[in-house]
């Protein structure tokens, strides 16, 4: 069922009478208590565990979508004070105060290829780093040999760095992100509705966050606790392409 939310959950009456699902904001859980490990993500999690990304200060964290890659950015920012941010960000940040926090992650590297200012920005961001024995987190869904990174100088850097690789999650790890899911939204689910789900859904963190997201929906549209049936009809609505993405 839904916890207490703000502004309160329900449907309202559109001018139609149809029912209109008020759209909430999901407050994702980043702890390290919060972080579930199994031996699909366990190398990544004792890696940063220790600290230093990688010798030589720069570590590629690499996964499929949702796989927990910005979770365990976080774990870490929050174990050695650095810093996350975006890489889309950086041509609008000042890079040199950036880079006095001397630990820095960079999320989705990927998605700043061929935009000159992002990787100028990141070259500089690495450049001062490793100037100042700092270490820099990247990440992205492939390892950066793959990454269309135009600047040379930069794209040569990248491939210098470790990679460090969340596998495609386990059934614990599955479950375990589901969970994680549908707790961020302030859904309490009974575990018979887990166990029925785990083994039908679609085996990735990016198919628990729409099979979360389309659950949410229907609770929030029919006011109505989440049991066995309204989850049969979520992995229905999106196994037809009716459901709602997050």
């Amino acid at each position: 069922m839904h916890a207490d939310r703000d502004p309160a959950p329900g449907p309202v009456q559109g001018s139609d009478g149809q029912q209109l699902v008020l759209e909430l904001p999901v407050r994702a859980a980043l702890g390290r208590e919060d972080f579930f490990v199994s031996p699909s993500n366990a190398a990544a999690v004792a890696t940063l565990a220790a600290g230093s990304p990688a010798a030589g200060g720069k570590l590629a964290l690499i996964g499929p979508e949702a796989s927990g890659k910005t979770h365990l950015a976080h774990v870490w920012a929050a174990q050695v004070d650095a810093v996350v941010v975006e890489a889309a960000q950086l041509e609008r940040l000042d890079i040199p105060t950036l880079a006095s926090a001397r630990h820095v992650a960079v999320e989705d590297v990927p998605a700043i290829a061929g935009r000159r200012r992002a990787e100028t920005a990141l070259f500089h961001l690495h450049n001062l780093l490793m100037a100042e024995r700092g270490r820099l987190l990247v990440t992205g869904r492939e390892g950066p040999a793959r990454w269309q990174i135009a600047l040379p100088d930069l794209k040569s850097r990248l491939q210098a760095a470790g990679v460090m690789a969340i596998a495609a999650p386990d059934d614990a790890l599955l479950v375990a992100l589901l969970r994680k899911q549908l707790a961020d939204r302030q859904l309490q689910v009974p575990a018979a509705v887990l166990s029925y789900l785990a083994p039908r859904m679609t085996r990735s963190g990016a198919g628990a966050s729409r099979l979360a997201a389309e659950i949410d929906r229907l609770s929030l549209a029919e006011r109505r606790p989440i049991t066995v049936p309204l989850a049969r009809r979520a992995l229905a609505a999106l196994d037809s392409g009716a459901g709602t993405a997050p």
